[in-house]
């Protein structure tokens, strides 16, 4: 593992949003939903590509709040503009988590 300092962390913006909607990607070569959550009025609406259908339906999502890094470039990822990254953890069987707040928060707030 190598060490950054304070100010290479501090670049990554980490905020809290809410799922809206929730769709499959089309033309994914791996089962991923296109997400849409909002950030709040700062932010706004966002999309993200995430490949979470194994642990997660589209009605479990939606209204879910997730933490995502919103200042990367957008990704074209199959038919979906995945403009934040969706950050989660695998569990035991290699599938992908949700990193989410333990109880609700601002939408748009940043991870301090």
């Amino acid at each position: 593992m190598s060490m950054i300092e304070i100010e290479d962390f501090l670049k990554v913006d980490i905020r809290v949003g809410t799922i809206k909607a929730v769709i499959p990607t089309p033309g994914a070569r791996k089962p991923a939903y296109r997400l849409t959550i909002d950030f709040g009025p700062t932010i706004g609406m966002k999309t993200s590509s995430a490949q979470i259908t194994h642990i997660y339906s589209p009605e479990q999502l939606v209204g879910m709040q997730v933490a995502a890094v919103v200042n990367f470039p957008p990704r074209q990822i199959a038919s979906t503009r995945s403009e934040v990254l969706v950050l989660g953890f695998s569990d035991a069987r290699d599938q992908i988590v949700l990193l989410q707040p333990e109880r609700p928060v601002p939408n748009g707030q940043r991870m301090h």
